[in-house]
């Protein structure tokens, strides 16, 4: 670009202008040039949960399981394709920040990397 702007986070010279954002193409990384606070205004917005795809997620969504998941200390299985509605986002250990309940097996924790929002 002819502003000479890279990107913070990979350091690449591709990125554009979307709106008030900037984007690099190549680690999809988003961010604002002009917000106060610069790295800890980046650092806030990466610790949003966010599922397989890379959508933020947020308390109430729905999600849908992608692959099957066994669920630990018994012989049941969430199959993937399981829709799991109204979510909370806890702060949990071993990096199960989602708490639901779902239909059959009832309240259990899972992590983000494995469910996409609905």
């Amino acid at each position: 670009m002819d502003d000479g702007l890279k990107c913070p986070k990979c350091n690449s010279e591709h990125v554009y202008q979307d709106g008030m954002l900037w984007i690099c193409p190549e680690c999809a990384h988003e961010w604002n040039p002009q917000a106060e606070g610069g790295a800890g205004a980046d650092a806030a917005a990466d610790q949003g949960v966010r599922d397989a795809n890379g959508n933020t997620l947020s308390d109430g969504d729905a999600v849908t399981v992608i692959k099957d998941l066994k669920v630990k200390g018994s012989s049941l299985v969430v199959k993937g394709g399981t829709k799991v509605k109204n979510i909370r986002l806890v702060d949990g250990a071993d990096g199960h920040n989602i708490a639901c309940k779902i239909d059959g097996i009832g309240a259990m924790n899972l992590k983000s990397e494995f469910v996409k929002k609905a």
